[in-house]
């Protein structure tokens, strides 16, 4: 499949080299998500320094909402990139067309109907959460204003994957950089001269997320050139055919909603451990890997995304060659990535950290002490994303769903209660490694293919 337009070079998934191939899609993709952690890390920098500790813990209180929004999105987006690439390999265009149409609507009404159960339920919802009475009126205050957000971040993820299988990664990338330069501006505006508080940080997320989720709208209308937004069908039959296609999809990208469900898990029990064992100050500490650790998914979650379209595309065509080629390339990148994430989360503590609270305060202190130790969790973390973006590009769905509930649930729950007995208060932060080292350690010795095809 060659796909190109007037305002584009072509990219053929079949026949380019792919060290340039993955390159050319790899930088636009890298620069994009980079640019989105930024813009999270500049939000808690605003949160953090205009409004205090308090709010940054109420943040992280509320943030497994988010990891399940973009659970959700790249269920459907990666669900959907990975049928479409077949579909596209085969010269299925109708179909791929047809599942992206599903994915886009599905996926949305999903989230438009879990935003007003929240809704309804908010104050169960933040209790189930782990939020104490002190966090209660400030994370009321950001999860109202952030629900309509959520749903836009929906559109605006699935878009960014149809996107790029349309050939355009440059603007897929511009669905975080412009959005994202408007969200710093409102942040700043919100939080400092018009004292809005943590409302309107999350205001700001809100009005940006719409933002891209516009844009996604624009380009399926306006722009697309070999995938397009179609008309579903309403009879007995397309719905029984478009439940089957989502089913179809969503496992296909159930391993990358079970990943964002593990991270949700590392802050949902971590806010739980930390409040137990150092209170207030110690979630407001634990807020800021937290804010920091997504720079590192977002790295290497680029690598395994760039390297989705070319891999699934050539082992709907057949070419194993091909397919071993680019996963090569991807986990070796992927494990650049990863110790250059270590490095700097490990050297960079103290400056990093002051970005988000103030020095010389207890949550200071902790953060300073614990981040450290949690930054070995990248270099684990990089080669078990790219290796599970593997299974998911091949099909081979039931491996990648087994690694993303050991690391997010069988290794990490037991890991967080057991380390701080074994090592306080160190252990707190060392859950999180010593659970992607074990998760690594299981897929080498259950599956030698991993090895060989490397």
């Amino acid at each position: 499949m060659v796909i190109k337009d007037k305002g584009r070079d072509s990219i053929d998934f079949g026949k380019s080299k792919i060290g340039p191939l993955f390159n050319r899609i790899f930088y636009p993709t890298l620069l994009s998500m980079v640019f989105a952690s930024l813009f999270t890390v500049a939000d808690g920098i605003f949160v953090g320094q205009g409004v205090g500790s308090n709010a940054l813990a109420a943040i992280n209180i509320v943030a497994p909402l988010f990891l399940i929004t973009t659970g959700i999105s790249l269920m459907f987006g990666v669900g959907v990139s990975v049928v479409a690439s077949i579909h596209l390999a085969q010269n299925n265009h109708k179909a791929a067309n047809i599942n992206i149409t599903q994915a886009f609507d599905v996926a949305t009404l999903l989230m438009v109907v879990i935003a007003i159960a929240v809704f309804l339920f908010r104050i169960p919802f933040l209790r189930l959460l782990g939020c104490s009475d002190a966090l209660l009126p400030l994370c009321q205050d950001y999860l109202l204003p952030i629900l309509p957000g959520c749903v836009f971040i929906v559109i605006q993820l699935i878009g960014t994957f149809v996107i790029r299988l349309d050939g355009s990664p440059k603007f897929a990338a511009s669905l975080e950089l412009f959005p994202g330069l408007l969200n710093i501006f409102l942040d700043w505006l919100f939080v400092f001269p018009m004292q809005m508080g943590i409302a309107g940080s999350a205001i700001a997320s809100s009005i940006s997320c719409a933002v891209a989720a516009g844009l996604v709208i624009w380009y399926m209308f306006f722009r697309a050139q070999t995938v397009k937004i179609c008309r579903l069908k309403f009879t007995l039959t397309s719905l029984y055919l478009t439940a089957r296609n989502v089913v179809y999809m969503a496992r296909s990208g159930f391993s990358s909603m079970l990943g964002e469900l593990a991270m949700s898990m590392v802050l949902l029990t971590g806010n739980y451990v930390f409040i137990r064992e150092l209170g207030e100050n110690g979630v407001a500490a634990f807020s800021v890997a937290c804010y920091l650790y997504p720079i590192v998914f977002m790295i290497n979650n680029s690598v395994a995304q760039s390297a989705q379209p070319i891999i699934s595309f050539n082992y709907g065509a057949g070419n194993r060659y091909r397919v071993q080629k680019a996963f090569r390339v991807s986990l070796s990148t992927a494990i650049i990535c990863g110790v250059l994430s270590t490095t700097v989360l490990t050297l960079c503590a103290k400056p990093l950290v002051g970005l988000f609270l103030h020095a010389g305060t207890n949550a200071y202190d902790i953060a300073i002490a614990g981040l450290p130790l949690f930054a070995y969790s990248a270099i684990f973390f990089a080669m078990n994303v790219s290796i599970i973006g593997y299974y998911q590009a091949t099909e081979q769905n039931t491996r990648a769903n087994l690694c993303m509930l050991f690391r997010g649930l069988i290794f990490l729950v037991p890991a967080f209660i057991l380390m701080p007995m074994f090592i306080y208060p160190q252990g707190l932060w060392l859950a999180v490694p010593v659970t992607e080292c074990i998760t690594l350690g299981g897929i080498l010795l259950t599956n030698k293919g991993i090895i060989s095809a490397t």
